[in-house]
């Protein structure tokens, strides 16, 4: 009988299959870390990712569209993941790798609960009103990533200093997301831009990629930029604690999903005509940075208290 049952070579060869389908990214990335680390950042990533696809209708992230069955689509994900934090074989890899990650860290159980909650709200069909409202947003589908993220580098579970820092790493990656992603999710028939701030700038509901109201958009992919630069800035500042090769895999994806964020306040009007991207050899170079910076992070990102102007997770 345990003969059949998966084996954790397979579940990991499975999740690193995941992320290389999934993300570019975040598989460059996950190289830079050491071994075990990354096997850890594979687990974690298929889950969120098979999460992601059941939620969106997608594979491996791509082809997102409306669903007609979120609700049940939602319980399955939940089903599973409980099973997984129970310690139970699941027979799905993705929930598998959650199991096998969950068993190899502390993870405190309420931290994906906290992501399939994220999921809950695009399932109700939930729109921010206010900018906190869209961090609370953030947190749950990105912020709390960093968090488990921040495990599986060995942080420790009760370590809220560097766990701030490492929710304010996900925050930064999902404003720049939101940022590009302006007109996939408008597709989708979703829109992350709160409520505010299209009333702020007269654009109506629903119509943020209309053309008359591009140059007015563009002010609102700038301000999501910014957001997302001061949270990037913040998470940096969490590096020293972590090894050289976890800070500088850190280091190496703040700089790609940054460059995401700039580029898009960059093109102003022009940032939905075509996706946001980086090149490999643009990936090259901030990876040979990063690795400069994490050997000198000490003397770059020295201690100071986190800017108390942003947005903070919640506690448990």
């Amino acid at each position: 009988m345990n003969d059949a049952l998966p084996t954790r070579d397979a579940i990991v060869a499975a999740a690193r299959e995941s992320i290389a389908k999934g993300s570019k990214s975040f598989s460059t990335a996950s190289l830079l870390f050491a071994p075990a680390v990354r096997e850890r950042a594979w687990l974690l990533y298929a889950w969120c990712r098979a999460c992601d696809d059941i939620a969106d209708g997608q594979t491996h992230g791509h082809a997102m569209h409306a669903v007609e069955d979120p609700t049940a689509r939602l319980a399955e994900m939940s089903a599973k993941t409980e099973a997984a934090l129970a310690d139970e074989i699941v027979g799905d890899p993705a929930f598998d790798a959650l199991r096998l990650f969950a068993a190899e860290t502390r993870l405190p159980h309420a931290w994906p609960r906290d992501l399939i909650a994220g999921f809950a709200l695009d399932a109700e069909g939930w729109r921010p009103r206010t900018e906190d409202d869209l961090y609370r947003y953030c947190y749950h589908v990105a912020g709390v990533v960093g968090c488990m993220m921040a495990v599986a580098m060995g942080v420790s579970p009760d370590d809220d200093a560097v766990l701030d820092r490492a929710c304010d790493l996900g925050m930064a990656f999902q404003l720049a997301n939101i940022a590009r992603d302006v007109a996939e999710d408008d597709r989708a028939g979703r829109c992350y831009l709160p409520v505010d701030w299209l009333v702020e700038l007269d654009i109506p509901a629903g119509e943020p990629m209309a053309l008359p109201y591009r140059q007015r958009l563009a002010v609102l992919g700038k301000r999501l930029a910014t957001r997302a630069a001061a949270f990037e800035a913040s998470a940096r500042q969490g590096t020293p604690a972590l090894s050289f090769r976890s800070a500088w895999a850190v280091l190496a994806a703040a700089a790609i999903y940054g460059a995401i964020g700039r580029t898009v306040a960059a093109r102003g009007e022009h940032a939905w005509d075509r996706r946001v991207t980086t090149s490999g050899l643009q990936k090259l170079a901030f990876i040979a940075r990063a690795a400069r910076q994490a050997s000198g992070r000490q003397r770059l990102y020295p201690d100071a208290p986190r800017d108390a102007g942003l947005w903070r997770r919640p506690r448990d």
